[in-house]
């Protein structure tokens, strides 16, 4: 096994991140269409991997945009 450095880690945290930010503005799109864009401002606000992991899976299943909010906003 290749050694990784931690610029390498911090490397690959940024482009996992930015390819989950995308995928979950595609899917927003085609599921809500192009006002459901208007939750990216609060999704881009996320840091955490796994927490954009749930939220890119909601986007299958839930039936509206309220529903998915309640992924990353559970108290709201």
């Amino acid at each position: 096994m290749e050694y990784v450095t931690s610029v390498e880690r911090i490397g690959i945290s940024k482009g996992v991140r930015q390819g989950l930010l995308e995928a979950i503005e595609l899917g927003l799109e085609l599921k809500f269409g192009v006002d459901a864009l208007s939750l990216m401002s609060e999704v881009s606000q996320i840091d955490d991997i796994e927490q954009l992991r749930a939220i890119k899976e909601g986007i299958k299943t839930v039936t509206s945009i309220e529903e998915l909010q309640q992924i990353y906003q559970p108290n709201a």
